[in-house]
């Protein structure tokens, strides 16, 4: 059941408070949720031998998230992405004849929002139930000109947490004039406890083909197949097997963009380890895959005291097409008012 009040953990320098939430299901396996930035901070499964094993990286405390070395090599551990997830090239954008200047964090691009995006706002808890099964609902209300992008925003996760261990995050989202929007969530799983690294891990992504990208990961408008390539996990393929073929990217390590060969609620990556005997798989009703194998985590303190590093955990992050408003070609992530953005992902743990 969950937790109706959610526990106090400190008031955020905003003045908001900050509360964890707890989702637990009938097997006794639970989700921890803080309103500061909508983060997971862990996924519990309780597996038939009755260990408990939590698949994501983060930390004991929601204070950590707001440290200073934390936030100094910043990784967005287990948070909500907005206004756009993914890099918008030179932080800029023209919609109705007009040019939009948004923050820029990574060179000259703007990354997953920007440096004051949804992951370090408190957000708003809009309610919670157990009907059909353990649910919580955030909001945030994003204002005019919130790094750079135009228009009131107000934003609502819905999470959900049900007997079969499938984690559903429901996003809608409403403007009043037009603007960009793009969501995710940034979560980084490793199925063996957050221990060790993801080499041995197995990732599957049902995607023939994939973004080109520039030099600074930033979606070009091409696609290209998958065939052939390093980047090809049509099937089952042990991560640390590829790692050390890549010859494209600045450090090892995959961030990559693929193009799902099924859209609507469908499966669309898969992760498993064999030494906990979990599987991950992915639903949503998104277009894009990322691929992120966690190449720049920092060396930082996390749960139960594990030092994470490069490689300790990955993203599947699941969203529209990135830089796609300035690229005529792709699907748009335009929102105008009166419409309602939608966007539904489903994480399922099977044991």
């Amino acid at each position: 059941m969950i937790n109706k009040t959610g526990k106090y953990c400190f008031t955020h320098t905003s003045g908001g408070a900050i509360f964890l939430f707890n989702l637990q299901n009938a097997t006794g396996s639970e989700v921890l949720i803080t309103n500061y930035g909508a983060i997971i901070t862990s996924i519990k499964i309780k597996q038939t031998d009755g260990t408990v094993n939590d698949i994501v990286l983060g930390f004991d405390k929601p204070e950590e998230y707001v440290a200073e070395d934390y936030l100094r090599d910043y990784p967005w551990f287990g948070c909500a992405v907005g206004r756009h997830a993914n890099r918008i090239k030179n932080a800029e954008f023209e919609l109705n004849g007009k040019k939009y200047h948004l923050t820029k964090n990574s060179r000259y691009d703007q990354l997953h929002g920007g440096d004051g995006g949804f992951d370090r706002r408190v957000w708003e808890f809009a309610g919670q139930g157990t009907t059909p099964q353990p649910w919580l609902s955030l909001t945030y209300k994003s204002p005019d000109s919130e790094e750079g992008f135009p228009g009131n925003l107000v934003v609502t996760i819905r999470f959900e947490w049900s007997d079969e261990n499938e984690l559903s995050y429901e996003y809608t989202a409403t403007c009043d004039e037009p603007t960009v929007v793009n969501l995710t969530h940034h979560d980084y799983f490793n199925l063996n406890n957050g221990t060790g690294t993801i080499e041995d891990h197995e990732i599957k992504i049902y995607a023939s083909r994939m973004l080109e990208q520039d030099e600074n990961l930033v979606a070009t408008g091409s696609l290209t197949p998958v065939t052939n390539t390093v980047y090809d996990f049509r099937e089952f393929t042990r991560l640390g097997d590829r790692l050390t073929k890549i010859e494209d990217t600045i450090a090892i390590g995959y961030d990559k963009s693929f193009v799902v060969d099924n859209i609507g609620t469908q499966l669309v990556a898969e992760a498993r380890s064999s030494q906990s005997g979990l599987t991950l798989q992915v639903y949503t009703t998104e277009p894009i895959v990322h691929f992120y194998s966690g190449k720049w985590i920092p060396v930082v303190k996390g749960k139960n005291g594990t030092t994470y590093g490069p490689l300790s955990g990955f993203c599947l992050e699941t969203h529209g097409y990135p830089n796609a408003v300035n690229i005529p070609g792709f699907p748009t992530t335009i929102l105008k008012p009166g419409e309602t953005y939608r966007h539904k992902t489903v994480y399922k743990i099977i044991s």
